[in-house]
């Protein structure tokens, strides 16, 4: 069951990289905003969710992951 703990960090961790990628790629504030600033991350998900939906799903898989490894 641990295994299924680490692989649901790794899927949650390789989604909020992608949301990094994607507030870089909308502008460079953005993503110094969310990497300085946590809740600007949510703010920039509201806002841009065309293209922040998948680094977001992605995110909630790593968290269902680990949730039913922890479970």
């Amino acid at each position: 069951m641990e295994a299924l703990i680490y692989l649901g960090i790794l899927i949650f961790v390789v989604g909020g990289i992608g949301t990094l990628i994607a507030a870089f790629k909308t502008h460079i504030l953005w993503g110094i905003a969310c990497i300085l600033i946590a809740p600007v991350s949510l703010i920039f998900l509201i806002l841009h969710w065309d293209v922040a939906k998948n680094p977001f799903f992605l995110q909630l898989v790593g968290f269902a992951t680990m949730f039913i490894g922890a479970y």
